[in-house]
């Protein structure tokens, strides 16, 4: 009888006391900043995966339907590729965030050559896609608010969680060493993931929620 191959278990009763380790096998406790920190890079992650969910969900939905009054198919095809290209950066920036993640759990004095690193280039590349995006887009001339498609919405949400994170990591490098590029890139992101949350929202002809000073409260129903 052949020799079924043991499953590794997702739990290993480590963590029961509360500590988890970093990289290098240094115990800390769950509540050190060090693991807010790349916690809420995760939650940010995860929030992110929300909105790619949405974006599949909202582009099928959209596809099932029929064209819009006074939509050309060139206007739907570019929306199409906009839509498509705006997921790849989603994906790539999962990818970045999982190395951000894993750079922030590891301590200084266990970094190694191999250890993943944020790098200027990544910095660059948002930059360029938050000029892209926000070149497409009407002027903003106010405040606005959380919302607009589900796809919008979740990216709203990724952006406020990578502010959290962002002050986190702020907090973090007062007392240990960060990455200046670290710093840089959460913040642009927080940036792009704004942008972006615009710019589906815009191409889907969701209207965003603008903020109204002293806004006067609904009638009673």
């Amino acid at each position: 009888m052949r020799d079924v191959p043991k499953r590794t278990r997702i739990y290993t009763r480590a963590g029961d006391s509360g500590q988890t380790g970093l990289v290098g096998g240094q115990r800390v406790s769950k509540s050190s900043l060090r693991i807010e920190c790349f916690g809420a890079i995760d939650e940010c992650s995860s929030a992110i995966g929300l909105a790619r969910r949405a974006l599949a969900d909202e582009t099928d939905v959209g596809a099932a339907r029929p064209q819009e009054a006074g939509a050309t198919s060139r206007e739907a095809g570019t929306t199409a590729r906009g839509v498509t290209s705006l997921d790849a950066w989603l994906a790539w920036t999962q990818d970045v965030l999982f190395d951000l993640g894993s750079d922030l759990a590891t301590p200084p004095q266990a970094r190694r050559e191999q250890t993943p690193r944020i790098v200027q280039r990544d910095i660059d590349a948002l930059e360029a896609a938050i000029d892209a995006a926000e070149a497409t887009l009407p002027p903003l001339n106010t405040f606005i608010l959380p919302g607009g498609s589900l796809a919008g919405g979740f990216l709203h949400l990724a952006r406020a969680m990578c502010r959290r994170a962002e002050r986190h990591i702020v907090r973090l490098a007062e007392t240990e060493s960060v990455e200046p590029t670290v710093l840089k890139y959460v913040n642009r992101l927080s940036d792009a993931l704004f942008v972006w949350a615009r710019w589906i929202n815009d191409a889907r002809g969701s209207a965003e929620h603008r903020w109204r000073q002293s806004s006067p409260p609904p009638d009673v129903y």
